[in-house]
């Protein structure tokens, strides 16, 4: 692990349009709800069967809650053979760090959305 970036620096590579895999570790429904822009869900429980995923990836970085959990998430990615030469980082205080920043949150469309929506496409 490369240590922590807090939410200003996530937001500034976003904007840069920098290539950087952003990695929720929360669970579906928690992620579905709302999640940091361009971030993948990949549930702690099931990070150690899908870190090769992540393979060949330059920089990652791994959000929870509170910048707990993803501390340890950042350290099992750091540790696969595939992703040793990646910057791997924790987002420092987690979701709740970056809404108290004043960032936006994505939200995932949901089933209970396309039925509210007759004229959605999906």
């Amino acid at each position: 692990m490369d240590g922590e970036i807090d939410p200003a620096g996530l937001a500034a590579l976003l904007d840069e349009g920098e290539d950087v895999r952003i990695v929720d570790i929360r669970d579906e429904r928690a992620f579905d709800r709302g999640h940091v822009p361009d971030s993948e869900s990949i549930p702690f429980p099931e990070l150690t069967t899908r870190v090769a995923d992540l393979e060949g990836a330059e920089r990652i970085v791994t959000v929870c809650p509170h910048g707990i959990a993803s501390q340890q998430a950042a350290r099992l990615i750091g540790s696969y053979e595939g992703t040793a030469d990646a910057r791997v980082e924790s987002l420092r205080g987690g979701i709740e760090a970056w809404q108290e920043d004043g960032r936006e949150l994505e939200a995932s469309a949901s089933e209970d959305d396309a039925e509210a929506d007759p004229d959605a496409p999906f």
